[in-house]
């Protein structure tokens, strides 16, 4: 009745070839009806030797959900024969029930009427018995196992990359606070500024000015900025801001700057803040170290010569 299963892969590449990609042995649940067991399935998997098929069976719905309750397996097979076994019905409520191992249904239908509706329900794969062969069954089952160890591998490196995002985030916020507590000053009725508010003792455009030059020095490093850092601490000076307002202003862009990153990394951020923090307040320093000797030691006129 399903003889074809039992026909041997035509001769073709060499054996070695041939098992390149498939695991040297799975552990597969077959879930049957009373009527058709999976004899016919073991004889047919035990006479291909390009895997090392262990093969389970479980009667029914009932006791195939019971299975795999209990125990893991590298795969399911689900033999479609409705009414008394629908493999729709019994993968859809799998999959509704957290069920995320490869399972792969059986049945007489052409893989033209029933693949698209496996598929739909979850299932890794349809296979008609009466146009299949033993070794093709063995690929299938074998892709479905690869594809589900893979997306089970990229869902743990997403939430790996997850957790390490917010554990960044988490850091960058502690060290944003610790920044700003060294800079907490009351004025002069005792009131501090909040963390996030606008410093309020420079114009909106040259706070605005500073945040896109932090954005773009986080990007580009200071190798193509230096002219804008010598201007910007020129307007600094000329405002006559102390190194505490300078960095009041560099951690208000930095805090607004990285509630923005969404899945960009932090790190990266803070290291880069950091560098043109201290190269701000180089310019700003050397920039007051001159106008106090120009103060101290100014410029005086010589005489021309010939008019001693």
């Amino acid at each position: 009745m399903v003889a074809l299963l039992l026909e041997k892969t035509p001769a073709g590449r060499p054996n070695a070839n041939t098992l390149r990609g498939l695991p040297p042995r799975m552990r597969v649940l077959y879930i049957a009806t009373q009527q058709r067991t999976g004899g016919w399935l073991a004889e047919a998997l035990a006479a291909d030797s390009a895997s090392q098929v262990v093969l389970e069976e479980a009667v029914g719905t009932a006791a195939g959900l019971a299975r795999l309750r209990d125990e893991v397996y590298d795969a399911v097979l689900v033999s479609h024969e409705p009414p008394e076994l629908d493999a729709l019905d019994l993968i859809e409520g799998y999959r509704a029930s957290g069920g995320d191992g490869p399972i792969v249904a059986l049945g007489m239908q052409s893989e033209q009427e029933m693949a698209a509706l496996c598929y739909e329900v979850g299932a890794d794969g349809y296979i008609c018995v009466h146009t299949t062969t033993t070794r093709n069954l063995v690929w299938v089952v074998a892709r479905a196992v690869q594809r589900h160890q893979l997306v089970c591998e990229n869902r743990r490196l997403s939430l790996g990359e997850q957790t390490r995002l917010q554990r960044e985030r988490d850091e960058a916020a502690c060290v944003l606070e610790q920044q700003r507590a060294l800079l907490t000053v009351a004025d002069d009725a005792g009131q501090n500024t909040p963390d996030d508010a606008t410093p309020d003792f420079l114009p909106s455009e040259l706070t605005a000015h500073y945040r896109e030059l932090l954005r773009t020095y986080v990007i580009m490093g200071s190798g193509n900025l230096s002219d804008e850092l010598q201007r910007l601490s020129k307007l600094l000076i000329t405002a006559g801001l102390t190194a505490r307002q300078t960095m009041q202003i560099h951690l208000h862009a930095l805090g607004e700057l990285v509630q923005g990153l969404g899945t960009r990394s932090a790190r990266h951020v803070m290291t880069r803040a950091d560098l043109l923090a201290l190269e701000v307040l180089l310019h700003l320093a050397d920039g007051y170290r001159r106008r106090y000797q120009e103060r101290i030691c100014p410029p005086v006129q010589t005489v021309l010569p010939g008019f001693e």
